[in-house]
Formats: C-alpha cells, sequence, structure tokens
C-alpha cells in the first residue's frame, strides 16, 4: 500500500528534510507540496540538491484536495499550524513540527508562546511525538506533536533517569549547544555569516527559551512532582546539530547501566561504552541520537552527553518515524540512512 502525502511548510529546513527523507520511503508517495510565498516554484527552484527528485509542484494550502491525503505534516510557525490544522478534514492523520500541541495546558501555552491557542479542541486530542516514549499512544492517534529539537535531545539524556530515580531532581544543569539551522530559514541579522561565524554565544539565559515548558511538562510528570531544570542554550556556528551536556548528581555506572537498559531495544538511540562522549559529527544526516556517560572528578557527580540532528531525530526524522507509526508501517522505514562523514 502506497500512502499519500502531504507536506505543508515545503520551503523550510524541515520541509526539505522530509522530502529528503521520504524519498527513500518505500511505502509513501508526496502528494502535495506546500509554501505560499514560494506557490507556483519547483522544489528544484529552491532547494537545488533535490532535483533529482519528481515532486509536485509548490502550491498554496487551500490549492490541496485534502480528500486524497492520508498523511499530512505540518513544519508551519506556531500559531499559523493551529489555524491550518483546525480547518484539515478529520480523516487526515496529521504530525505537526511546529510547537503549537506540545503543551497539554492551555495555560501554559499562553505562558510560553505569548497568546492563547485557537484550537483547544485539536490540542486535548494532540500527541506529544517523542517516539520512545510514547509509542502506542503515537500509534492510535490522528494528531502527533512533534517535540522541539533541544527538548528532544535533553530527554532522551534525562527522562529514565529521572522514573528510576537515580539521580538528584533538584540539581540538574542542562548545557546545549545547538546549530544554526534551528533558527529556521527566514532570513534574520544575528544568523548573517558575518555575525555568527568565528565564535558562539548563550542565549535565552535565566530559564526563557521556550523548550523549557517541554521539559517542566515531561519531567513533572515522570517524576510526579515539579522538577525544574538549570537549562541554557548557546548557538554555534555549525548547520547541524544539538550536543547536550547534563551535570547531575548519582553514581555514574549505575546512570550509564539505567539508559544502557533504556534503550536496549531502541533502532535510533546508541548508547556509546562508559566513559565516551558523542560528537554532533558522527550523527549528522541521520535519525540516531548518541548518549554517553562519564563521571566527574567530584565524586557522586556524572556528565551525561547527548548528541543528534536537529533537522531529523530532532524534527523531520522524528516526525517521519511517528509517521510510521501512525500508517502501521515499520517505524525505520527511510530511516536508516547512515550518518554523513566526514
Amino acid at each position: 500500500m502506497t500512502h499519500k502525502i502531504a507536506i505543508l511548510g515545503a520551503s523550510g529546513y524541515t520541509g526539505a528534510e522530509l522530502v529528503r527523507l521520504i524519498a527513500t520511503h518505500p511505502s509513501m508517495e508526496i502528494t502535495a507540496l506546500s509554501a505560499d510565498r514560494k506557490a507556483g516554484m519547483d522544489m528544484k527552484e529552491v532547494f537545488p540538491h533535490l532535483r533529482h527528485l519528481t515532486l509536485p509542484t509548490l502550491c498554496k494550502i487551500e490549492e490541496i484536495d485534502f480528500a486524497d491525503v492520508d498523511l499530512c505534516f505540518c513544519a508551519l510557525p506556531h500559531a499559523t499550524s493551529q489555524r491550518v490544522i483546525k480547518a484539515l478534514p478529520k480523516s487526515v492523520k496529521v504530525v505537526d513540527l511546529s510547537a503549537d500541541f506540545r503543551l497539554r495546558d492551555p495555560e501554559e501555552y499562553v505562558k510560553w508562546y505569548g497568546g492563547a491557542h485557537d484550537a483547544l479542541e485539536c490540542q486535548a486530542e494532540a500527541v506529544y511525538g517523542l517516539t520512545e516514549f510514547y509509542r502506542e499512544e503515537i500509534r492510535n492517534a490522528r494528531l502527533v506533536a512533534g517535540t522541539g529539537c533541544n527538548a528532544a535531545t535533553g530527554q532522551f539524556a534525562l527522562r529514565p533517569l529521572i522514573e528510576a530515580g537515580v539521580i538528584d531532581l533538584d540539581d540538574i544543569i542542562l548545557d546545549l549547544k545547538c546549530a544554526v539551522s534551528g533558527a529556521g530559514r527566514s532570513l534574520k541579522e544575528n544568523l548573517l555569516h558575518a555575525e555568527l561565524s568565528e565564535g558562539y554565544h548563550a542565549y535565552a539565559v535565566g530559564g526563557t527559551h521556550r523548550h523549557l515548558g517541554e521539559f517542566d511538562q515531561e519531567f513533572s510528570a515522570i517524576a510526579g512532582r515539579p522538577v525544574k531544570v538549570q537549562f541554557t542554550p548557546h548557538l554555534i556556528p555549525a548547520n547541524r546539530g544539538i550536543l547536550a551536556t547534563v551535570y547531575v548528581k548519582g553514581n555514574a555506572q549505575t546512570i550509564h547501566d539505567t539508559l544502557a537498559a533504556a534503550y536496549v531495544d531502541e533502532p535510533f538511540v546508541e548508547m556509546l561504552p562508559f566513559g565516551q562522549s558523542p560528537s554532533t559529527r558522527h550523527v549528522r544526516g541521520s535519525n540516531f541520537c548518541h548518549i554517553g556517560v562519564t563521571g566527574d572528578r567530584i565524586d557522586g557527580r556524572a556528565i551525561v552527553v547527548a548528541a543528534l540532528d536537529n533537522l531529523t531525530k530532532g524534527s523531520s526524522g522524528q516526525a517521519l518515524q511517528n509517521a510510521n507509526l501512525m500508517l502501521g508501517e515499520d517505524e525505520t522505514a527511510g530511516l536508516m540512512l547512515a550518518p554523513c562523514f566526514p
């Protein structure tokens, strides 16, 4: 069976990444690509690296006949996404890559995104899309909310440890470096080469980053009580990748063993041998997350490092992984591409 797929917001980085991945999928066919400002253009004009593919011409969303669509990937900005998804036929399964349906509490959405939610009935049915931890719910969902890329990286490092109770929940420091593609494709002065290259900087310092809403929601739910991590993201002059360095209190070997047991059967999460740390260069362009644990020189403390590609495992790859489950396909279909190295 071939599933008919639409990608809304195909002219952004995550849209292009979805096209790249689905091109290798054995049972998906892209039948519609939207990009309002570039409607009428061929995908090869917007992304020349995809010129070898035969793809639909970019169009406006209202030009798509959703009666012929089985699943829709929505790679639109937050606030826009909720309005579009609200209007889609209920027969269409949806994987949303925006932030609009990640937070279950509407008040938390207002707190972190600065405006009231316009599709509360959709928000109520949305399943959080961190595949490894919501697999069965995703399998039966109509609407899945993809995680933030920073939020995904931090959760892969920490969720099993919080659940197992092997770390101090009141002393978690998450230091994260993210490549520039995580900021999207829009023209912004601070993302110009001359502004960004030859250095990196912290941003959203002091607990203002929106992905903290996801950390608060998910970690507190696991622990059964409020858990707040200290989180500082940094923008680095690289195109792809996230590296999260997490400082925790606990026995380092126990922490490694806990993570290894949690991910032993996961096809996309690789635990490194104790004492080794991962690198973004070894996951680039792939749907893999690598995790390492090292004991600190201070007794009773450990360092957990997680690396993934923000566009793949942190967004579009995760979205395809979820779509596979929703459509009854093998979860790994279209996703076993090896990382691109060097």
